[in-house]
C-alpha cells in the first residue's frame, strides 16, 4: 500500500483512538474504584432514567454503621473490605433489575425497577449486617437501609425518593435528622 494513501486517514484515525480514550475514562469516572459502583454522577443519571421507566421502582439509601469504629480497630484495609463486600452484596441482591452505588463515604443507594424480583429487604440487611472476612479475621458490618417506593410519591422524582429513603433510614437508625419528614 502507497503511504501517501494513508496520510489523509491519520487525523480521522486520532480523533477516533482519541474518542475511545475520552469513553474509557469517562467511564471510569463513573465508577467507584474501590467498589466498582456507580458514582453519584453515574448514579445520578442511570436511575432518573430508569425510574422514568418504572413507575413503581424501589429506591434504597444505605448508611454503614459505626464504620469510623472499624476504620478505627482494624484499619483502613479492612474498613475498604467492608465498603467493597458491601458493594457486592447489594450489586448481586439488586441483580439485574436494578443499579446501585457508592454516593461517597460509606453511603450506598440503589434503584430497583422490579423489587418482587430482589430476596426481600429483611434478606438484604441480613447480608449487609454479615462480618466481613478479611487478613484471617472476621470484622463486624452492620447497616441501617431506607427505602421508598416511588408508587408512593406524589411525584416520582430521584430527589424525592432519596429524600424519603433518607429519612427513613435515620429512623432505622434511631435517631431523625433535623426537619425530616417523621
Amino acid at each position: 500500500m502507497d503511504p501517501a494513501a494513508l496520510v489523509p486517514a491519520l487525523p480521522a484515525l486520532g480523533w477516533a483512538v482519541h474518542g475511545g480514550l475520552l469513553t474509557r475514562r469517562l467511564s471510569a469516572a463513573r465508577r467507584d474504584p474501590l467498589t466498582g459502583l456507580h458514582t453519584r454522577g453515574g448514579f445520578t443519571t442511570r436511575a432518573e432514567h430508569l425510574l422514568r421507566r418504572a413507575p413503581h421502582a424501589l429506591v434504597l439509601l444505605i448508611d454503614l454503621d459505626d464504620f469510623k469504629t472499624v476504620n478505627d480497630t482494624h484499619g483502613h484495609a479492612a474498613g475498604d473490605a467492608v465498603l467493597a463486600a458491601t458493594a457486592t452484596r447489594l450489586a448481586a441482591w439488586c441483580g439485574r433489575s436494578g443499579i446501585s452505588a457508592r454516593l461517597g463515604g460509606d453511603e450506598f443507594a440503589a434503584v430497583v425497577t422490579h423489587p418482587d424480583t430482589t430476596p426481600g429487604l429483611p434478606a438484604l440487611q441480613a447480608a449487609l449486617n454479615a462480618p466481613v472476612p478479611y487478613a484471617g479475621r472476621l470484622v463486624p458490618a452492620a447497616a441501617s437501609i431506607g427505602s421508598c417506593h416511588t408508587a408512593d410519591l406524589p411525584v416520582p422524582t430521584l430527589t424525592d425518593a432519596l429524600s424519603a429513603a433518607d429519612a427513613a433510614m435515620y429512623r432505622a437508625k434511631g435517631h431523625a435528622r433535623r426537619n425530616a419528614p417523621l
